[in-house]
């Protein structure tokens, strides 16, 4: 049952990543930590508990969006979602994540929440980490020990669970540059815009006229965390996008999906709209590319 009053809890705030560190090295599973608290404190409405709150409210440097043509686009975790949508160089060379982040709840939440929470979240609901997931995302994580990247279809190790451990702290988001020919795009299914998804999905070809030459799908809400389709990835490389190509994914989507019924759709529903959503994501970005 929700309730307006919180759990008992110490709130730690550091005033930087070295000090943030040091702590969850002392706390480990008995803290957590707040950023834009969008997620957090509904959970701890829901009787989720946690001794230690370590806020990174004070730490400096950790709220940019930096892209390189080089080196792509650096994400630091204290960055908004709202962040993320009034930036023009994710608009222009990422429309995926754009596109996930203009959907993203309400103006005030995403004011409040961070990209970097929407995937330590693991919600197999999550716009953002649908996008991630399709553009080859990596999650830079620190500890007292010192720092290492985790791709983003590593990450997610269970139904809410990650592979962070208690003594790191989530840093930065990295995505590759672009290719020149490079299209993305992103979709989701729902009753209102303020509402979860009932079903998510994003698609990333790198194309080389008509022909895709790779591919990364994701899709959301149809299992326990967000997936990628590699068997309907490998019937797309190096193959032309013909109306026959794009008839013959349709029908493989719904064989690499498990979903359930829930409160916001059923599992019958998913399974029938999946290959669709996938076929016209798969155009758009096609057409992005070129």
């Amino acid at each position: 049952m929700s309730s307006r009053i919180l759990p008992n809890f110490d709130l730690l705030v550091p005033n930087s990543t070295s000090e943030a560190v040091n702590l969850l090295a002392h706390y480990q599973e008995r803290a957590a930590i707040l950023a834009g608290g969008t997620d957090l404190i509904v959970a701890m409405k829901m009787n989720y508990e946690s001794e230690i709150l370590i806020s990174v409210s004070e730490l400096d440097g950790l709220d940019y969006i930096d892209f390189d043509p080089n080196s792509g686009l650096h994400i630091g975790a204290k960055a908004t979602v709202s962040q993320i949508l009034d930036n023009a160089d994710v608009k222009q060379h990422y429309p995926a994540l754009w596109q996930a982040a203009n959907v993203f709840a309400t103006p005030q939440i995403r004011t409040a929440a961070t990209l970097a929470g929407n995937v330590l979240r693991g919600s197999p609901a999550g716009d953002c980490s649908c996008a991630l997931l399709a553009l080859g995302a990596r999650i830079v994580l620190q500890s007292t020990e010192g720092k290492r990247e985790v791709a983003i279809e590593d990450f997610w190790t269970g139904y809410n669970q990650n592979a962070r451990k208690p003594s790191e702290l989530a840093i930065e988001i990295i995505v590759d540059a672009p290719q020149s020919a490079t299209g993305s795009a992103f979709h989701r299914m729902t009753r209102v815009n303020e509402d979860l998804a009932k079903l998510n999905g994003s698609v990333r070809l790198d194309m080389d006229g008509n022909v895709c030459k790779s591919a990364r799908i994701a899709m959301g809400c149809v299992g326990p965390t967000t997936l990628r389709l590699p068997k309907t990835e490998k019937l797309l490389q190096n193959e032309e996008i013909t109306p026959e190509l794009l008839a013959h994914v349709a029908d493989m989507v719904p064989t690499e999906i498990s979903p359930i019924d829930d409160k916001r759709s059923t599992a019958e529903y998913r399974l029938m709209v999946s290959g669709v959503v996938i076929k016209r994501l798969i155009e758009q970005a096609a057409t992005a590319a070129n």
